[in-house]
């Protein structure tokens, strides 16, 4: 009983404003899933032509053949193989997306419950419920186009008629009013391109009111200023609204994933700094580099003779004997003797005269040689 009570309390308007942007979240994924859901639909019905075609082509070739040539049946084969993975593919596809949707529904449960009818019955009394079609129906008129104004010199808004592919036109704000966001605190209203587009600073501002451009034009600095204060109260509104300009170091989804569909990991950045050294390759010179290419291919040419040749060696009887061969002496020994004796000889010195050389008269001269050494027992006698 008590939480119906805190149930039927009346809700805090901080809290509508966030359900508000919940559910515009929700439907913006919802329309994510719609469109990867009309291009399945596309591929499963190219699929369904060509299975169509290739099982017709295969019937006029087989008939009634009790014999088929492979060359002419197995490329329909391959191709009814590659159909079958397509149609696998898209079911595989189709399977991810309900398991998203699947996924999505605890979110707008729990504001089924928190805001049941019985609590915003109260809040509605004597209000007009409209919804987003019928609002951009009653300002899509002649009557609800800005009018050009003096005051609009630095200001230009553009129209269908005065404006080439004007439905491509990349929108800020995703396309929700930039005016009710900033005045009506964070409400994310669509805006209506037909009351006319604002191009300011390179970029497309709509609204859902004449009345709403005129205010916005008038000081379009000061709206975007709180636009962007209402992100950081909200911080789901910055890739909702893909407010990255005004937040540099967040990555738009729309730049990392094709339009119209999501991406599985936001992207981050950061800081790195890296060191290199002042020469990091160090001078080489190579004795052995040519830059002829004569040289290189003559080269080459001998290198590939060289896998034509056999090497051969031969081994004589005496060449086995020829080897090194080395060997070690002992050198002589110094011996001396010593005896208790002293005893030594003396031979007696050789004496010889001439005679007949001097007191010759004669003329002819008659030498005479006398032999006067002393026998050797003389001289040892004469000598003790």
């Amino acid at each position: 009983e008590r939480q119906n009570a805190e149930l039927l309390e009346e809700p805090e308007p901080d809290m509508l404003r966030q359900a508000v942007i919940n559910c515009r979240q929700h439907e913006a994924f919802l329309k994510v899933l719609l469109n990867d859901v009309v291009v399945a639909t596309d591929q499963v019905n190219t699929l369904e032509r060509d299975l169509r075609s290739v099982l017709i082509q295969l019937q006029n070739t087989i008939q009634s053949k009790t014999a088929v040539p492979t060359n002419q049946v197995y490329p329909k084969f391959i191709s009814l193989a590659k159909i079958w993975t397509g149609f696998q593919d898209e079911m595989v596809l189709l399977s991810v997306i309900s398991n998203i949707q699947a996924n999505l529904e605890p979110f707008t449960r729990s504001h089924k419950e928190v805001l049941q009818d019985s609590v915003l019955q109260p809040l509605l009394t004597g209000l007009i419920l409209r919804t987003d079609e019928e609002r951009i129906a009653e300002t899509s008129g002649l009557d609800g186009r800005v009018e050009h104004a003096p005051h609009f010199k630095n200001l230009e808004f553009l129209f269908p008629e005065t404006t080439r592919n004007f439905s491509q036109l990349p929108l800020q704000y995703k396309g929700f009013c930039g005016y009710s966001i900033a005045v009506h605190d964070r409400l994310l209203l669509p805006g209506n391109p037909l009351v006319g587009v604002l191009r300011y600073k390179d970029h497309f501002f709509c609204f859902t009111s004449k009345e709403a451009a005129v205010k916005f034009a008038a000081d379009p600095d000061r709206y975007i200023a709180h636009i962007a204060e209402a992100a950081k109260r909200s911080p789901e509104l910055i890739q909702l609204l893909e407010l990255h300009m005004q937040f540099s170091t967040i990555t738009p989804y729309g730049k990392s994933a094709e339009p119209g569909h999501m991406i599985e990991k936001p992207l981050t950045k950061r800081d790195s700094g890296i060191q290199t050294e002042v020469h990091p390759i160090e001078s080489n010179i190579d004795p052995d580099y040519e830059w002829n290419e004569w040289e290189m291919r003559r080269k080459a040419i001998k290198l590939a003779n060289l896998r034509t040749r056999i090497t051969h060696s031969v081994q004589t009887d005496g060449s086995n004997f020829r080897r090194n061969n080395a060997t070690q002496i002992y050198l002589p020994k110094t011996q001396d003797t010593q005896t208790k004796r002293e005893k030594g000889t003396s031979v007696p010195k050789p004496s010889v005269f001439i005679a007949g050389l001097r007191g010759c008269k004669s003329q002819t001269t008659e030498a005479y040689k006398v032999d006067l050494t002393l026998d050797v027992n003389t001289h040892n006698d004469i000598c003790d």
